[in-house]
């Protein structure tokens, strides 16, 4: 177990901005000292140095590890980086994802393993190098799917298949991990509002639209509100959950 008074890591996979840079700013905001793991591309490198600046001015600790999530070698030195720098790891949050829209009769081979090798091996592979030592008898994985594994993903067949693998995932890792005190547990948003959304629908008012015909709750969903919910899947008031698939979608798959 974590002693009294001593710093409790958390790495975030993703969290270059959106949902993962919320997840990241909250943790820390918590007292966490949060790795930022981001693609190694130059934009989201900056983006994520960005987030990093922000909770370090707010007190806290951050530092950021750019590295492909899909890749072993990369994960190992994400690893060793962050036990290095921070410590080892205690609460592994696994955001990063990659997605295309494309009718499923024009994905390639190689699309289709990149959308999977991030969104799926990509989980397999962190929680792999984090809790994979016998010896480590305590932490939690919060790992992030989509409302569409749910609901099925129209031209997007290779995200929609991934995400429900996530839930699938969680599901038997937490039967693995559960008897070393270890949970595992899913947060599954619906239409969050975000920087990637706004840059790939430039009509925001009909993507508005669409999104809250779904819902019952008549607003847009935030990357706060996936952040807080992460924050308790990661915290003491969820100690006897393990193995769920936490929805928070306004209410999407309640019709």
């Amino acid at each position: 177990m974590v002693a009294a008074g001593e710093r409790r890591v958390a790495l975030v996979t993703g969290a270059s901005r959106g949902i993962g840079a919320a997840i990241g700013r909250r943790l820390a905001a918590e007292g966490m000292a949060v790795a930022l793991n981001s693609h190694p591309d130059e934009r989201m490198v900056t983006l994520a140095k960005q987030v990093a600046e922000d909770i370090v001015d707010a007190g806290g600790t951050a530092l950021v590890i750019p590295a492909d999530v899909a890749e072993p070698a990369d994960v190992q030195f994400l690893f060793e980086e962050c036990e290095r720098e921070l410590g080892r790891v205690g609460t592994l949050v696994l955001n990063a994802a990659a997605t295309v829209r494309r009718s499923w009769t024009e994905i390639g081979p190689e699309e289709w393993d990149r959308i999977i090798g991030v969104n799926l091996r990509g989980a397999f592979l962190c929680s792999q190098r984090a809790f994979r030592s016998a010896e480590v008898r305590d932490g939690c994985i919060v790992t992030v799917s989509s409302v569409l594994a749910r609901t099925g993903a129209p031209s997007a067949l290779h995200y929609g298949t991934s995400k429900a693998g996530v839930i699938g995932f969680t599901r038997s890792l937490a039967r693995e991990l559960g008897p070393r005190g270890i949970r595992v547990n899913c947060v599954v948003p619906g239409a969050i509002r975000t920087e990637e959304e706004e840059e790939s629908f430039a009509d925001r008012a009909q993507t508005d639209r669409a999104a809250l015909r779904h819902q019952v709750i008549g607003r847009r969903g935030t990357a706060d509100d996936v952040a807080g919910v992460v924050s308790f899947l990661a915290g003491p008031d969820s100690r006897f959950m393990t193995g769920q698939a936490v929805g928070v979608d306004g209410g999407w798959t309640l019709t």
